[in-house]
C-alpha cells in the first residue's frame, strides 16, 4: 500500500486514547508516512478527510461504529481507499470484514494492501456501513452513554436492550418493497446492509457486505418476553426463520410511519421516516485481510 496516509483517532473511543500512540508506532514501523490528527467530536472527520485528500493514498480511521460512520460520507465522495483500526466498543463492520481487535495485527492489514470494494447502505441521503433501524434500537441507543460504553464494553448493548425491553409499544409502518406494500404492527424494523450490528449480532444468517442487497426484518412480536427468547438466534441472524419476524430482502425499500420516528445508521441517531433505503453497490475500497472472504 502507498505509504501517505490521514491517521484520524476518535479520543472519546472506548481504546482511543491509549490506541493513538500504539498504532503511529506500529504504522511508522511499516514504513507509513503519516498526517496524524484526532478529533473530540467524530462529526468534523468528513471536513478533516476532504482537507486532506490530495495529499495522501489512504485513510485510517481509529474508533467504532459511529467514528465510521461519521466519515463515510467524504469517503464515498474523495474515494480514498479505508484501512480500519477498531478503537470502539462493538466494532461490528470490522467483525463483518474479519479485522481483528489487535492493533498490530490491523496495522498490519493495512500494511499487506489487500483492497476489497464493499456495498454501503443509504438512507435519506445519508449512507450507512452496518444496518439502520427504527423502534427498539433506537431507544437502546439513546440510552447507551459513552460512560456505560466504557465501563461494560461489548455487554452494554446486551444489558441496555433488557432494560428496554419492557417500555416497548409496538408501531404501524407500511414497508414499500420490490413493487409490493406490506402494513406491519412491529416494535422495531432494521434494515441491514453488513452482517453485524449492535455488538455483535447478525442482521441475517446468509448477510454479506457485498452482496449488492439490502436484508430487513420486522420483529413482530405481541409480548415484551418473546424478546428474551429471540436474544440467542439473533446472534447468528437465525432470528429472521421465527414466525414474529418477518423477514425481506431487495435493493430498494421505503418505510413510512404515521408520526415522525428517528433512525439510527450504524449506532447513531442521523435522521427521521419517512425512509427510503437503497443497496450503493461497490461503493467504497476497504483494506481487509489477504483471505477474507467479507462475511458481511
Amino acid at each position: 500500500m502507498s505509504s501517505r496516509a490521514l491517521l484520524l483517532v476518535n479520543r472519546h473511543a472506548r481504546q482511543g486514547q491509549k490506541g493513538l500512540s500504539e498504532a503511529i508506532e506500529y504504522l511508522k514501523t511499516l514504513g507509513f508516512d503519516l498526517i496524524e490528527e484526532s478529533t473530540e467530536d467524530p462529526k468534523h472527520l468528513g471536513e478533516v478527510i476532504f482537507r486532506y485528500q490530495h495529499q495522501v493514498d489512504l485513510v485510517i480511521i481509529g474508533g467504532g461504529d459511529g467514528t465510521l460512520n461519521a466519515a463515510v460520507d467524504a469517503l464515498v465522495e474523495t474515494q480514498l481507499p479505508l484501512g480500519i483500526l477498531p478503537l470502539g466498543t462493538a466494532n461490528d463492520l470490522a467483525r463483518t470484514l474479519e479485522i481483528p481487535n489487535s492493533l498490530g495485527e490491523a496495522c498490519k492489514i493495512i500494511a499487506d494492501g489487500n483492497l476489497r470494494r464493499i456495498d454501503l447502505g443509504w438512507v435519506n441521503d445519508k449512507h450507512f456501513f452496518n444496518v439502520a433501524s427504527l423502534g427498539l434500537s433506537v431507544k437502546i441507543t439513546q440510552r447507551l452513554t459513552k460512560e456505560v460504553k466504557r465501563r461494560w464494553g461489548v455487554f452494554a448493548y446486551a444489558a441496555t436492550a433488557l432494560q428496554v425491553l419492557w417500555e416497548a409499544r409496538p408501531f404501524t409502518a407500511e414497508i414499500a418493497i420490490n413493487g409490493e406494500s406490506v402494513s406491519v404492527k412491529t416494535v422495531q424494523i432494521a434494515v441491514g446492509n453488513g452482517r453485524y450490528y449492535g455488538g455483535g449480532m447478525a442482521v441475517a444468517d446468509d448477510a454479506t457486505i457485498d452482496d449488492q442487497r439490502l436484508d430487513l426484518y420486522s420483529l413482530e412480536i405481541k409480548h415484551w418476553w418473546q424478546m428474551i427468547l429471540l436474544l440467542p438466534s439473533m446472534r447468528e441472524g437465525r432470528h429472521i426463520h421465527w414466525e414474529s419476524v418477518r423477514s425481506l430482502q431487495g435493493q430498494e425499500i421505503k418505510v413510512y410511519t404515521r408520526k415522525q420516528r428517528p433512525i439510527n445508521t450504524d449506532g447513531e441517531i442521523t435522521t427521521y421516516t419517512p425512509a427510503h433505503f437503497r443497496v450503493i453497490s461497490k461503493a467504497i475500497a476497504v483494506l481487509v485481510p489477504q483471505k477474507s472472504e467479507v462475511k458481511s
